[in-house]
């Protein structure tokens, strides 16, 4: 009997260590696997900030000092951050316009690269606004400017802190939004420029956020993007439906000329990811209070997805 109650005493420590051993390896190889956290509340301050400043519209006070946000929070990040400057005549106005592309580079020792983008400029008319008197008034772009570009600052965080699957370079276009209804060469002039000056630059695909700050946040794919990059579309819905990201729905809704075409046209396989029904669109309602961390979070938790899983 003692020598029973030995062994048996024995057997249970020894399977109880390995049960122990089993889940502390098990523990370790999941927190291995933990992707990076997208801190949300802090993604929604990029937002705010933005706001703060006030519309940043071309040639605007706004404008200039974002632009000086932008370059300094993402040098804060990397040293690898650089303006491309180009010039716009803005013929209704007579003026040439000086506009800023602002480019963070991360892990440029790795040949494969992910392309992420979003523009910061805002528009400079209401032209959808309800009030008519307001439609010459540039807008505030909470959602429509800042959204995609507080995403990329806290993500551009994240890439600081721990390198992902591949090398990622984020771009901030500007004078997406300058142009006029009917007149689509004044539209994606930051992109355009881009576009035109590649330097043998070539990603795997590219990603752009636009409007994705809408607190009523429904994202289908975006037809252009389904047309011409099928592939991709298919990897990021197939990522957010194995994260159960309900925002994001697998039809394929409306064909927009966004910053996506010009890079698209230049070789670039790249995504719109965009909200395409927000009714403060090119209003003074585009305002930060129109907008949710939740889907801030969400889109940031995709774009981790995808670089580190």
């Amino acid at each position: 009997m003692p020598n029973f109650f030995c062994l048996q005493h024995g057997v249970s420590h020894l399977l109880l260590f390995r049960a122990v051993l089993a889940a502390s390896l098990l523990f370790s190889f999941d927190c291995s696997k933990t992707l990076p956290h997208f801190e949300a509340q802090r993604a929604f301050g990029y937002l705010q900030k933005q706001c703060d400043f006030g519309p940043r519209n071309p040639g605007s006070d706004a404008h200039r000092k974002t632009k000086q946000y932008l370059f300094d929070s993402l040098n804060k990040l990397t040293n690898l951050v650089r303006t491309q400057e180009f010039l716009h005549f803005d013929s209704a106005l007579k003026k040439e316009l000086v506009l800023s592309n602002v480019i963070a580079n991360f892990y440029p020792e790795e040949k494969e690269r992910i392309l992420l983008c979003a523009h910061w400029d805002t528009r400079p008319w209401a032209d959808q606004d309800s009030v008519i008197l307001n439609r010459n008034q540039p807008i505030l772009g909470a959602n429509d400017g800042a959204s995609g570009v507080a995403v990329l600052l806290e993500l551009a965080h994240v890439l600081s802190q721990k390198k992902p699957k591949f090398g990622v370079d984020i771009v901030f276009f500007d004078g997406e939004d300058y142009g006029k209804r009917g007149n689509t060469k004044d539209f994606c002039l930051g992109s355009s420029f881009f576009a035109r000056n590649l330097d043998g630059y070539k990603p795997k695909f590219g990603i752009l956020l636009d409007m994705v700050g809408d607190k009523d946040l429904n994202i289908y794919k975006e037809e252009y993007s389904n047309t011409y990059a099928p592939e991709i579309v298919n990897l990021i819905w197939e990522k957010a439906k194995k994260l159960k990201l309900s925002a994001f729905y697998s039809e394929v809704r409306h064909p927009v000329w966004d910053d996506h075409m010009p890079l698209i046209l230049a070789g670039i396989p790249t995504v719109d990811i965009i909200d395409f029904d927000y009714p403060h669109w090119h209003t003074l309602q585009d305002t930060p209070d129109k907008c949710s961390e939740q889907s801030l979070e969400t889109v940031g938790k995709l774009l981790i997805s995808i670089l580190y899983d």
